[in-house]
């Protein structure tokens, strides 16, 4: 609050008092107090689209920070849509390689794979996959990330196959193989794998 206190009597335009929004939205949320939060969080979107339109980063950015806000306190369907409005725009300005993409993109399939959206989920996380493997590596914790996620949405799916659930075993023992070989067995999410 102290930031924030500090910057309020500044114009509405000026950058330090929309940071200092921002970090309080955050701090805010972090902190558990998500309620609290959801406002701030709001405000600073709205301020974001009425004083800086001109920096669609920090927009998107603001509006990522309201849908884990809206996630947090179980909005998750206010959540999803900005969840694909978000990705959409990351796809138009950054194209489906950049690593921010295909974080959103992961971020996108949590969310489809918790509403038990399995078919969309299934689609994005099997478009996804190709594009994190040949930019970032097979090994990149993103990637790995879209691979445990995709085996969710498989054996999670109610009209899974047999051969989904090969694949979920499939996907699995891989990403058990390289968080061993990449991040050691102390690490936790090796232990997770």
């Amino acid at each position: 609050w102290a930031c924030w206190k500090m910057y309020l009597g500044r114009p509405e335009i000026d950058v330090m008092r929309w940071a200092a929004m921002g970090s309080l939205g955050s701090c805010l949320r972090e902190n558990g107090r998500i309620a609290e939060a959801l406002p701030v969080v709001e405000a600073n979107l709205a301020l974001s689209r009425r004083n800086f339109s001109f920096d669609e980063e920090n927009i998107l950015t603001a509006q990522a920070n309201l849908s884990a806000c809206l996630t947090d306190l179980e909005r998750r369907d206010e959540a999803l849509i900005l969840e694909r409005a978000i990705y959409a725009r990351r796809v138009a300005i950054n194209g489906v390689s950049h690593e921010e993409t295909i974080m959103i993109g992961l971020n996108l399939g949590w969310s489809l794979v918790d509403l038990e959206l399995w078919e969309e989920a299934k689609q994005l996380l099997r478009d996804q996959l190709p594009v994190a493997r040949q930019s970032l590596g097979a090994d990149h914790d993103i990637t790995l990330q879209l691979n445990t996620r995709l085996a969710a949405a498989l054996f999670g799916d109610p009209a899974s196959t047999r051969n989904d659930l090969l694949e979920v075993e499939a996907l699995m023992q891989d990403v058990a193989e390289r968080r061993q070989r990449v991040f050691g067995p102390a690490h936790p999410q090796t232990r997770i794998a």
